[in-house]
């Protein structure tokens, strides 16, 4: 099953750009999100946004795979390209995380001075 995509539309003069990642979340409870990113190709993406969570991650892939066919069925295609978005994405799993009461894993409580 696929875990994650970018797309592409030109419309207009204008590229706009899709990029979905299916991530497991914080804490090894089988918790998994969708997080999706899109904006303008060649700049900073303008929404992001996470759906889930889901149990399991075949869970999180269905919405990903409904999400793609929904969106070239509007016009976006599969980009060859690598995904440019990938800090973005990965700062919302940190977010979603934290938000969740998770504690980064790499974090001292009490370092060493």
């Amino acid at each position: 099953m696929v875990r994650s995509l970018n797309l592409t539309r030109h419309c207009l003069g204008l590229d706009t750009r899709i990029e979905c990642v299916v991530l497991p979340l914080a804490g090894n409870n089988g918790l998994w999100t969708l997080i999706c990113a899109a904006g303008m190709a060649g700049a900073q993406p303008s929404t992001i946004k996470a759906q889930g969570p889901f149990h399991g991650a075949f869970a999180a892939e269905s919405i990903l795979v409904d999400i793609a066919e929904n969106l070239q069925g509007m016009g976006y295609e599969q980009a060859a390209d690598v995904p440019i978005w990938r800090l973005h994405i990965q700062a919302e799993l940190r977010r979603l995380n934290g938000d969740r009461g998770h504690p980064l894993r790499d974090c001292q409580r009490h370092p060493d001075t």
